[in-house]
């Protein structure tokens, strides 16, 4: 199923959300001048597409090709909370 969500759609704390992001879709805007959904959130039996999803209060996924930030991204998480690194290496 997927869901068309209104401005304002919770999927509630305690369930496994999945969010994907679609780079078909990242590409294709660019191809054809579009900004359709390229975001989303699995849940058990939905789909919910998007641009833009808060994670709890303070952290936000974006999607903005017609605002990228000064390094050329179209996509990123920004967040004021504390950030946990679980596999950091210095050099790649």
């Amino acid at each position: 199923m997927n869901i068309k969500p209104s401005l304002i759609t919770r999927l509630h704390k305690g369930y496994i959300k999945r969010i994907h992001v679609n780079q078909h879709v990242i590409k294709a805007n660019k191809k054809h001048d579009r900004n359709d959904p390229v975001l989303t959130i699995k849940t058990t039996g939905d789909n919910i597409k998007a641009n833009h999803i808060m994670i709890g209060d303070n952290v936000r996924l974006c999607y903005a090709p017609e605002s990228p930030l000064a390094c050329g991204a179209t996509i990123w998480i920004e967040t004021t909370e504390q950030v946990s690194i679980q596999d950091w290496h210095e050099h790649y």
